[in-house]
Formats: C-alpha cells, sequence, structure tokens
C-alpha cells in the first residue's frame, strides 16, 4: 500500500496514440534528409532571370546588375557598377527621382508601361518594381525590376489594328451597299427625265443629279478599296521600292531628299507588285506632302526572323519603314489614321492609308505608325512566303 501517493492508472487510448505519432513524427524529421540550397544558387538564378535586376545604393548609384539588365542598358556590369544611376540613364530625371523618394519613404512601387529613354536615342517599355531592402553591407538599398514588355505590347497593338481594320471594313461594306442601291435608282431616274426633257436648261440639271450620283458612286468604291483579289507572284521588294522612288522623286520639290537604305538580304515576295506599289506610294506621298519644300525621305527594308504578326508566327518578314523629318501627326489622330475619311490634311480624302491597310491585309500584312516631332515612320510588314511551301 502506497502512503503518499497512489498507483498510476493504465494509460487511456487517446494519450498512448498521441505520443506515438509525436514520437514518428521525430523520427522521420531526423530521417529527412537536409536540403541546403547550393553555394552561388541565388547568384545563378539572378543571371539566368529574363527581367533586369538592379541593385541600388543609398546613394541611387548602381551595386549589382545581372546578365539581362546588361542587354537592357547595353553595357557591361564591370563597367558600369559603382555609377550614379543618373549617369547611365541621363534621359530619365523623373525615374531617379523617384528612387530617391522611394528610399526616402521607404515604400515600393510599380509602374506599368513606362517609356525608358536609354543612352544611344534608343527607347524601350518596361514594367518597374521597386522595393526599398536594408542590407548588412550597403545600408538602405533598393532592388529594381524592369521587364520589357515592348514585344507584348507590339502584339497587341497589331491585333487590335487587325480587329481594327477588319470591323472597319465590314462597316464600310453595309454602308456602301445602302448608298449603291437607292443612288442607282436616283441615277437611272435621272436619266429617263434627261430623255423626256426637250429644254437644254433644264438638262443641265439632270446633268448634275448624274454627275454627283457618278461621284458618289466612285467615293463609294474607294472606300470599299481594292475590288480583284492580288495577282501574286514571285516579286523583288527592292525593284517595288525602286519605282515608287522614280515616281515620288517626280513629285516631290527640289528641296526634298530621298534616301534608300536597303538590306540585299531578304528574298522575293510571293506578293501582288501593283499592288505594293499603290500601298507604298500612298504613304511616300503623304510623307512628301507633309514635309512641305524640305527634307529627308528615308526608303528602308530589313528582314525580320520568327516574326509574330497577329497571332500567327512566320519564319521571315519583310519589314519596309517609310521615315520622314517633317512635323509628326497629331497625337489626337494617331488612333484614327487607318479609319477612311480620316486626314490631318486640309484637302485629304482620308483615304490613302485605309487603302493602303486593306492592299497589306491582302497579303496577310499589317501596316504600324510612330511619329513625334521631326520624325514619323510608317512600317509595312509582309510575310515572306513560298507558295511551294504553304501548300504543303
Amino acid at each position: 500500500m502506497l502512503v503518499h501517493g497512489h498507483r498510476p492508472g493504465p494509460c487511456r487510448p487517446a494519450a498512448r496514440c498521441a505520443v506515438q505519432v509525436r514520437r514518428d513524427n521525430c523520427i522521420q524529421e531526423a530521417m529527412r534528409p537536409k536540403i541546403r540550397p547550393p553555394q552561388g544558387l541565388h547568384e545563378r538564378i539572378l543571371d539566368n532571370e529574363t527581367h533586369a535586376v538592379m541593385l541600388l545604393d543609398d546613394q541611387v548609384r548602381l551595386a549589382y546588375l545581372n546578365p539581362a539588365g546588361e542587354m537592357l542598358l547595353s553595357a557591361s556590369a564591370r563597367r558600369v557598377t559603382g555609377q550614379p544611376l543618373a549617369e547611365i540613364l541621363p534621359g530619365e530625371p523623373a525615374l531617379i527621382e523617384a528612387f530617391r523618394d522611394s528610399l526616402a519613404s521607404g515604400h515600393p512601387f510599380t509602374e506599368r508601361e513606362r517609356r525608358l529613354e536609354l543612352p544611344g536615342e534608343r527607347n524601350v517599355t518596361v514594367d518597374c518594381s521597386v522595393t526599398p531592402l536594408h542590407d548588412p553591407h550597403l545600408g538602405y538599398a533598393l532592388l529594381v525590376e524592369m521587364a520589357q514588355v515592348d514585344r507584348h505590347l507590339r502584339i497587341e497593338r497589331e491585333e487590335q489594328l487587325i480587329n481594327q481594320h477588319a470591323a472597319t471594313r465590314a462597316l464600310i461594306r453595309g454602308m456602301a451597299h445602302e448608298i449603291k442601291n437607292p443612288l442607282g435608282g436616283l441615277r437611272g431616274a435621272a436619266q429617263l427625265l434627261e430623255a423626256e426633257l426637250d429644254d437644254e436648261s433644264l438638262k443641265e440639271y439632270t446633268g448634275i443629279i448624274i454627275h454627283e450620283a457618278d461621284r458618289l458612286r466612285n467615293l463609294v468604291n474607294r472606300l470599299l478599296g481594292p475590288h480583284s483579289r492580288p495577282q501574286k507572284r514571285m516579286v523583288n521588294i527592292h525593284e517595288v521600292l525602286e519605282r515608287v522612288r522614280q515616281l515620288l522623286g517626280i513629285e516631290a520639290p527640289d528641296g526634298i531628299r530621298i534616301v534608300r537604305d536597303y538590306d540585299p538580304s531578304i528574298p522575293e515576295l510571293y506578293a501582288d507588285p501593283d499592288q505594293l506599289i499603290q500601298a507604298i506610294l500612298n504613304i511616300g506621298r503623304n510623307a512628301i506632302q507633309a514635309l512641305g519644300e524640305h527634307g529627308e525621305l528615308r526608303l528602308a527594308t530589313r528582314v525580320l526572323r520568327q516574326y509574330t504578326l497577329g497571332n500567327r508566327r512566320h519564319k521571315l518578314v519583310a519589314k519596309i519603314a517609310i521615315t520622314d523629318d517633317g512635323p509628326g501627326i497629331p497625337e489626337t489622330l494617331m488612333e484614327q489614321i487607318f479609319y477612311p475619311m480620316v486626314s490631318g490634311r486640309a484637302g485629304g480624302s482620308g483615304l490613302g492609308l485605309s487603302i493602303a491597310q486593306s492592299l497589306m491585309a491582302q497579303h496577310d500584312g499589317l501596316i504600324e505608325c510612330d511619329s513625334r516631332p521631326g520624325r514619323t515612320t510608317f512600317t509595312l510588314l509582309i510575310p515572306v512566303e513560298n507558295p511551294d511551301d504553304t501548300d504543303r
């Protein structure tokens, strides 16, 4: 018999299970291999990161730059490390000031689709994320990540242009049908009335009706764009451009210089040469009219590899850039310049660019525009297709 205590009772089943579970967990934890990051893993991750990563010290000097950042800045990390970011990006005083504010406040920020001015008159669009850090060696610092989004924006813009053009064409076809039917009846009635009139002075009025009906019919036909299917064959794009250059040279004032910058490596295109001439000529004439009496018009060609137009990827795409150093296109018109009847010039029909875009659409191509005062570039993008390959 126990005097100062009592005999412990049997262990309850629930308590015994809990003890066993804890024991098993401890055994499993002891047996689990200890995984430690390999030496230098973080550096290798940053080196293989596709986004530009920078580390800035408390004086906004560059303390670290990964390889993607070197490609973005077109500068080696060895050369620029330690330099103030204001010297590396002299065209971005507002961004540098935002970095200083983030350092002072300790608040992170993100800026989407920022246009970044780089040395060498280069411009890129980036998503920029900034995170303040406290580094034991640098003190307060900034982690800056920049993801270049030009390609995604370009594909999105091209899809928008293609959809916009298709919607415009559908609208115009519907309107043309509604206009041309009553217009034909109006013209026919005027002809019958003219045949019944003996007074020549009254026939003058019916003649006006017939003439205006014909003018409206021709305008509607021009709005509809090309009626026939393109007569495609293998074409040297530089022969097309030389023909356009000759025509523009005849029309241009003496003070306008036409410069050629051709890439001879571009293979022949499967295209309708007459339609290509018409599209390029429409753009070239607009450029000459914008230049006035003096300026420079540049015709340049390049080949693009593995290039996406809309939602289709092409092995080769011919790029034709038509650039002038005129006053530029007003920003208010930039989103509308390919619409019919839209013109920035007094007396302009507003059909030249719309027709040119329609002609490119028949070649599965596209026309883009980038404009600022002193430099306007229309870029024609045409897939380099071989009919023998496409039939396979």
